[in-house]
């Protein structure tokens, strides 16, 4: 006992210290960034199924999986702040690939400080941090992704049937979370490169049967919790709307890089500025070293790493970088495998290589814990989380004044008009004061010229009626029409060379009008 506290004390400080550092780095100013159009969603579809047990399946209506859905309901009641829960979620699942990455790295390389090293970069990587504090589903399909592979590992080189539970109970959930995790279950075989194969036919084809069944099992526990969804009425849904993100396979013979060439630059340009840059070299170094000294399982990493990220390019309609989230331990690991060389001169540049990381991350980092329009975001990430309609400035401050309203006149009905009928507005509003009947959201269309008809019936009902709606929007004349100019919550600058920018300016702004005539 002696013997492995000595070996593993100052291992267990150096785990204890980065996950306390990851963790401050996840929960610090967590509702700093606005709520974005999907985390208004998904908080919003949390809150109906807590208080509605037969909508436990909502999120099938929209073609999407509910099982972050369902870890949410049973927290939102108790938080005052819905948003900061959503997102807490997320900070702990984050924690988890955190500590999956460490396993996996160890179990893969036996060795301590690699393990430690790919941990630490997963920890500070701006590109973790930030989607690691965002209410949305992709954290928590890393985090069952990065366990696939740690007990898929092991079911193949212990042959255990309790290993291969565990691999589809981790699977399942998975699937439970997002469709991505179809790629978790086609790279879960890869794990058989590295078991032993006996030479004799007999002993190999027992072998090989025995693994068979193992993996068979994982697949049929997976497939069976997935078939859960089916006591929702809306499973067909989940095979529908993804024709919506994918190409059919044919694209591939008829126009092979278009657009896998433009995801792939901007892949590049994801880690280059959330990696933030010097993860490129240290991965490759890493991936060097890798292949020299673990060949088989640097090749099966880097399958997990660049194998999604290849396919989605290719076939994806939409490409984002949370679209590929989930490959990100595998980056990590592999980066970890830079301090596999032993060589002095090489430790000493390695060093300062691993400093100037950390300054990078640290100061980016820091921008996004407090002031994140300062951060240098990609921009479709600082476009979509701050400066256009799908990002929420302001839509707690609406909250809190329409609150504030009710409570000095708690019999008098409100109605607020929304722009939209789904995403950021209205849901963004409902989160914050769906426990007020006496407040109700509705929406009253996209753009908007003249006061909507639901809106003029309840002014003359003697309602307080109000229109939250972004600027670029609305195109009526407020002083005309009624309206009452109560704020203006202005957005992040777009960037000056935008299509935006052109068409409306250099910034969008949430107008909060009331209705007084």
């Amino acid at each position: 006992m002696k013997k492995h506290i000595r070996k593993w004390k100052w291992l267990g400080l150096g785990i204890v210290g980065v996950f306390l550092l990851g963790l401050f780095l996840r929960v610090y100013n967590l509702t700093i960034l606005p709520v974005f159009v999907d985390e208004a969603i998904y908080v919003r579809w949390a809150q109906v199924m807590a208080w509605e047990p037969t909508l436990r399946f909502l999120p099938l209506s929209d073609g999407k999986q509910p099982f972050y859905m369902w870890v949410l309901m049973f927290l939102i009641k108790h938080f005052s702040d819905p948003l900061f829960i959503g997102r807490l979620v997320s900070v702990f699942t984050g924690l988890g690939t955190m500590f999956g990455i460490f396993t996996l790295s160890y179990l893969l390389f036996k060795n301590k400080v690699v393990s430690l090293f790919s941990a630490l970069l997963y920890s500070i990587s701006p590109f973790t941090v930030f989607f690691d504090r965002m209410a949305l589903v992709d954290s928590m399909l890393s985090m069952f992704g990065v366990w696939v592979a740690v007990f898929g590992y092991l079911t193949v080189k212990y042959k255990r049937l309790d290993f291969a539970l565990i691999t589809g109970f981790c699977l399942g959930f998975a699937t439970l979370t997002k469709s991505s995790a179809i790629f978790s279950a086609l790279l879960l075989p890869s794990f058989w490169l590295l078991t032993s194969w006996p030479k004799n036919k007999k002993k190999f084809g027992m072998q090989f049967l025995k693994l068979g069944v193992l993996s068979l099992v994982s697949y049929v526990l997976a497939y069976f919790m997935y078939n859960i969804q089916r006591l929702g009425p809306n499973f067909a849904l989940l095979t529908s709307r993804t024709k919506d993100y994918v190409l059919p396979i044919s694209h591939i013979w008829t126009n092979p890089f278009d657009p896998l060439i433009p995801y792939l630059k901007d892949f590049v340009v994801w880690l280059w500025t959330m990696g933030p840059f010097m993860i490129i070299p240290i991965l490759l170094f890493g991936m060097f070293f890798g292949f020299k000294k673990h060949f088989k399982e640097t090749l099966v990493v880097s399958l997990w790493f660049f194998a999604p990220v290849i396919i989605q390019a290719e076939l994806a309609r939409a490409f984002t970088a949370r679209y590929i989230f989930f490959t990100l331990p595998y980056l990590f690991i592999l980066s970890g495998m830079f301090l596999l060389q032993r060589n002095k001169l090489f430790k000493k540049a390695a060093l300062v290589v691993i400093a100037i990381f950390a300054v990078q991350a640290l100061i980016f980092d820091y921008h996004l814990l407090t002031n994140p329009e300062s951060a240098n975001l990609p921009r479709g990430e600082r476009s979509g989380y701050l400066e256009e309609w799908t990002a929420g400035q302001g839509i707690k401050q609406v909250a809190d004044y329409i609150r504030a309203e009710h409570i000095k006149d708690p019999d008098t009905q409100i109605v607020v008009g929304t722009e939209g009928y789904f995403g950021t507005l209205p849901d963004g509003l409902q989160i914050y004061v769906n426990d007020i009947s006496k407040i109700i959201v509705i929406g009253v269309g996209v753009i908007i010229e003249d006061v909507p008809n639901s809106l003029m019936e309840a002014k003359e009902a003697g309602n307080k009626t109000y229109l939250v709606i972004n600027k670029s929007r609305f195109k009526g004349d407020p002083e005309k029409q009624g309206y009452k100019l109560i704020a203006s919550y202005p957005k992040a600058l777009r960037l000056t060379d935008s299509k935006q920018f052109a068409q409306y300016g250099p910034f969008e702004e949430l107008f909060f009008f009331e209705l007084i005539k």
